[in-house]
């Protein structure tokens, strides 16, 4: 029922489970916001793999396509969205950061049990849609260009992701003009060669440290000269450090 257009305009669940959790692509009448309680997801759509940390959320608006995977056992929460109660959510998928105020309104949302919410209820529903269409939109997916030699140089980096090579090294490899890469590859990412290779980096960290890899090797297996420079980066994009942040 929660993903069907049955019920409620807003409805949400929250799922804990043992074992990693995986689905296929679909997609609902629904739109749908979905989150971690802790630890990762990887969230697919539109051609993109987003990471999502627990500090955040993915938006997928009703009808579109998508797919998850959960790194380690899944502790999740998903609310679910009329079609007619998503005018003012974003026609297009994308990741926001979760306020204090909308995660608690989720948590008390989930707990109902009723065909139909009452007074205070629709105040609560209210609150979560006007949360979510005031939160700071965030890119945490890695783009892919469309320039078949901008795509082997993106494909290269992300086999290898320790490979430091400047751009000018890259663009030879490739056959591209070094203006004509940096030139596209923003046209065709919205990123700089240098922070998409960054962004590239931090979404294979947070995988790896999902998955319980020691920050000090995840630094140096990414191409950092230090661990230092690892935490650094992390911290400047994520406002803490690796081992708080996937802390107890």
């Amino acid at each position: 029922m929660a993903s069907s257009s049955d019920g409620p305009f807003l409805l949400a669940v929250e799922l804990r489970q043992t074992t990693p959790r995986s689905t296929k692509w679909h997609s609902h009448a629904r739109g749908q916001l979905l989150g971690a309680m802790n630890g990762l997801l990887s969230v697919g759509v539109k051609g993109q793999q987003w990471v999502v940390p627990a500090s955040h959320a993915a938006w997928v608006p009703p009808h579109c396509a998508h797919s998850l995977r959960s790194h380690g056992p899944f502790s999740g929460w998903s609310v679910y969205i009329a079609e007619g109660a998503c005018t003012e959510l974003g026609a297009q998928p994308c990741t926001i950061k979760v306020s204090s105020l909308l995660r608690e309104a989720v948590r008390r949302a989930a707990t109902w049990n009723k065909a139909e919410l009452d007074a205070r209820q629709v105040h609560i529903a209210h609150v979560i849609l006007d949360e979510i269409g005031a939160a700071e939109r965030e890119p945490l997916g890695l783009p892919q260009p469309r320039d078949a030699r901008l795509l082997r140089i993106t494909d290269a980096i992300a086999a290898n992701l320790s490979d430091g090579r400047r751009l000018e090294a890259w663009a030879k490899w490739a056959g591209i003009p070094s203006r004509t890469l940096s030139r596209r590859f923003i046209a065709e990412t919205g990123f700089s060669f240098g922070a998409w290779r960054q962004r590239a980096r931090l979404l294979r960290a947070l995988e790896w440290l999902a998955d319980g890899k020691p920050v000090t090797a995840v630094a140096l297996d990414l191409g950092y000269d230090n661990v230092s420079a690892f935490i650094d980066m992390f911290r400047r994009t994520l406002g803490t450090t690796p081992g708080r942040y996937f802390g107890p």
